[in-house]
């Protein structure tokens, strides 16, 4: 299926140069977005990844290799322009330990490489604001163990610009939505509950407000970042697609996969008993104020800065149901 994601506002992405390349660390539901978006948009992309490469992808080059290994990853940042770190540990409950040393890797490869880095991060390490909006200036009081990494790990990338060993900027998202996006509460697995009549899983209160970045959104403000050198130095939220409630959101992938709606809660003592046997489960428990008191995040300062809004909820579902029953008839 051709995508439509670097089409949603080609203008916004600076001019390329004959050459120019991009290196993008991490092949997952957004990295792969990315290089597409950038591949479009007429830059040379080398797609890096731990495990065998994936599908062709036009104008992307795969890379296959360890990242926090230094030869490696000098040859994948090797004369790029821009590093993006989209990495991030497959196993929810074993962050510690790990995420360090996988962030910190590439980092330093950007470094070494003279590229700037662009980092893809969440709004963790912000911690609960008691339902106040999230703004680049609210505070880092993170009240988990996953915050604090996050906080940790943002904190040493902005010293590392300030220190000028690597240009460095930030775009943080909500959680992600959309098709292909297998790790997250609404994307392939909300799709699959619709398509089967199952209820789609909530956890905390859903008429709260609640943020949700769609995935097409997110890949195409880490592009933005990159090509923007103006952007570095700093914290970005990246555009917000969702911002009504978690139900508002869910009544529009109903509506357009044409089925009922109906919610299945995952209260904070299911997450709990859960997780005594699904680890990744039990890890969510810490992130549950996100759920249970308004989520709110500010992306007036990107929008503002780069003239780019995001999708519209129910354009961004309709190409999220469009995409995910084309690739699952592709597979049929």
């Amino acid at each position: 299926m051709q995508s439509t994601d670097a089409t949603h506002h080609p203008a916004v992405l600076a001019p390329t140069t004959h050459g120019t390349v991009h290196t993008v660390v991490g092949a997952g539901q957004i990295g792969r977005r990315l290089a597409r978006t950038l591949a479009e948009a007429g830059y040379a992309v080398r797609l890096v990844r731990r495990s065998a490469p994936g599908e062709a992808l036009h104008g992307v080059t795969w890379l296959q290799g360890d990242i926090t290994d230094p030869a490696f990853a000098d040859r994948a940042c090797a004369g790029a322009e821009v590093v993006y770190s989209c990495v991030n540990p497959p196993e929810y409950h074993r962050w510690d330990g790990v995420i360090q040393p996988l962030f910190a890797a590439v980092r330093e490869a950007a470094a070494r490489a003279g590229a700037r880095l662009v980092l893809l991060d969440n709004l963790y390490s912000y911690g609960p604001t008691g339902g106040d909006p999230m703004t680049e200036q609210t505070p880092m009081a993170p009240s988990s163990t996953k915050g604090q990494l996050r906080k940790d790990i943002a904190l040493r990338h902005l010293a590392a610009h300030a220190a000028g060993e690597v240009e460095v900027a930030i775009g943080r998202a909500a959680d992600f939505f959309g098709a292909g996006a297998p790790q997250s509460l609404y994307g392939d697995r909300l799709l699959e509950a619709l398509e089967a009549g199952r209820p789609a899983e909530v956890l905390g209160d859903p008429d709260l407000p609640r943020a949700y970045s769609y995935v097409a959104d997110v890949a195409l403000g880490l592009a933005v970042l990159g090509t923007h050198p103006e952007a570095t130095g700093q914290v970005w939220h990246l555009p917000v697609s969702a911002t009504g409630s978690t139900r508002t959101f869910l009544e529009a992938h109903a509506a357009a996969m044409g089925a009922s709606l109906r919610l299945r809660p995952l209260p904070r003592w299911a997450l709990r008993a859960l997780g005594l046997f699904i680890k990744p489960l039990g890890a969510m428990v810490e992130m549950l104020y996100q759920w249970e008191s308004p989520f709110i995040v500010d992306d007036t300062a990107f929008r503002e800065a780069f003239g780019v809004e995001p999708t519209p909820l129910e354009q961004a579902v309709a190409e999220t149901v469009a995409e995910w029953r084309a690739r699952g008839s592709a597979t049929a």
